[in-house]
């Protein structure tokens, strides 16, 4: 099998041989199981064909709930319709085998171990002949900036490089309705240009319908033809030459306060298990107490693998990271290695934000996850659930404390990662991505509460592509050299 490579200076069009779809919404509501609010309610909504929507929102306006809608995959036992949806003219799910999907956790539709042949699945599944198959996936691979060959094993990819991935097996379809949920949102800003460019390209003939769902609209503005926002009654259109309020004009945050190394990172490095190369290069760096540290750089760098090695969740497999005595205080044995910690030992310590979400989550209620921190690190009940109810107060997860987190947006759900990192008041902070998903408003609200943190004597390691996030809080900035 041949490869194809990422790096080439310029990338071909995708060739489009698709009808664009005409997408018609009247009265359109969602209620997703279990809950008593509806998701979406009261959408009018007619997408011409060859139209390309950007739909913006609040973080929790259902935006996804919406896409899902379009796709065709509301299925969960339980869920309630109300009004019309149709994809030239029919229900979305019989209009499936003409639309590509980028979701919103690419996880979630990667289906082989391989690179190539996750991009073939569809074609195949469409009974394509190999012979044009194969042209396809190399051209959508180019079109994205895939930095690999066809051979790449899929679980060997950072978050970006699979959001990048799953978005070349929706463009080789060559689809009439293309539907993207955050499609730059892990990727760094290179990356991030380099995909609109692929979505403007592929659909500059106006052969597919575009509908996207990014918080991060300026750079879609020249793109798109309208903008939609998703408002609890339906949706606003914004008139032409609307422009979004940045999100950090005005914002006023403490101060940092310099105090002690808290935690190092000595030349760690770590490989997995039969690569033949190290997921992140040996790498040096301290956090500081009162003191925050941006990890940046390109996707594949490390950035997520370094965050799991400072909080403690890996063991390095080359070099060290070491807890300073202002760390470790009683820990048994007086270990100063945190993965050698036990688990009330290390929660009550360093608060971690995964890079997603849903894999922390242990529980069946938002109250309930935010108090199983501080009860495993010996909290009275009553004291637990009021640092839960304070932090879901914070956050605005109030009205969800009795839902399910599998049940949240995404971006709400990332708002529930940050505060079980927070629930344990812990020295340290290692948060993956913390931004994820969030309007302006959360937005501000989640790099206040880190500030907060940082200016009472935490020390705060973000891993993150937001360039605001960096610019605001970042006392120190590190990129992990490139494997």
């Amino acid at each position: 099998m041949t490869t194809t490579s990422g790096s080439r200076s310029s990338h071909p069009p995708i060739r489009a041989d698709a009808v664009p779809a005409r997408v018609v919404a009247r009265g359109l509501g969602v209620r997703h199981p279990s809950r008593r609010a509806w998701a979406v309610s009261g959408v009018d909504l007619v997408v011409e064909p060859g139209e390309r929507i950007l739909l913006t929102g609040a973080s929790g306006a259902g935006k996804s709930t919406l896409l899902a809608a379009l796709a065709g995959i509301l299925d969960a036992e339980g869920t309630e319709v109300a009004g019309e949806l149709a994809v030239d003219g029919a229900a979305p799910r019989a209009a499936r085998s003409r639309l590509g999907l980028l979701a919103q956790d690419p996880d979630s539709q990667l289906v082989m171990t391989r690179a190539g042949d996750d991009v073939a699945f569809g074609l195949e599944n469409a009974g394509l002949p190999p012979e044009e198959i194969w042209p396809r996936v190399d051209e959508a691979l180019a079109a994205v900036g895939f930095p690999y060959g066809r051979d790449r094993p899929t679980q060997a990819l950072s978050g970006g490089e699979k959001q990048r991935l799953v978005l070349a097996g929706a463009l080789a379809r060559r689809p009439g309705l293309l539907l993207l949920d955050e499609p730059t949102a892990q990727l760094d800003p290179g990356g991030a240009a380099l995909v609109r460019a692929a979505v403007a390209r592929s659909t500059a003939d106006r052969s597919a319908t575009v509908v996207v769902v990014d918080h991060d609209a300026q750079p879609w503005l020249p793109l798109v033809d309208r903008v939609v926002e998703v408002v609890p009654d339906g949706l606003v259109e914004h008139p032409p030459g609307w422009q979004p309020a940045p999100r950090a004009a005005g914002l006023t945050l403490p101060a940092a306060a310099d105090g002690p190394v808290l935690l190092a990172a000595r030349a760690a490095g770590f490989t997995y298990r039969g690569s033949p190369v190290p997921a992140l290069a040996p790498t040096t760096t301290v956090l500081r107490a009162g003191r925050a540290l941006a990890v940046t750089g390109p996707n594949g760098s490390g950035k997520s693998t370094l965050a799991l090695l400072l909080a403690g969740l890996r063991a390095p497999t080359s070099g060290r990271v070491v807890a300073s005595a202002a760390l470790t205080g009683t820990v048994r044995n007086g270990a100063d290695e945190p993965h050698r910690w036990r688990a009330g030992e290390l929660v009550s310590r360093i608060g971690t934000v995964f890079q997603h979400p849903e894999q922390q989550f242990l529980t069946g209620r938002l109250r309930d996850e935010l108090a199983l921190g501080p009860l495993r690190s010996g909290e009275q009940a009553a004291a637990a659930r009021a640092t839960a109810d304070a932090l879901l107060e914070r956050l605005g997860l109030t009205a969800f404390a009795d839902a399910n987190p599998f049940t949240l947006s995404g971006g709400q759900q990332r708002r529930l990662s940050v505060a079980t990192a927070l629930a344990t008041a812990p020295r340290v902070l290692v948060l993956d991505e913390p931004t994820f998903g969030q309007d302006t408003g959360t937005w501000r609200e989640l790099v206040t509460l880190l500030a907060e943190q940082r200016a009472a004597g935490c020390a705060v390691a973000v891993v993150t592509h937001d360039v605001d996030l960096v610019d605001v809080l970042a006392d120190d900035r590190l990129s992990p050299a490139q494997p």
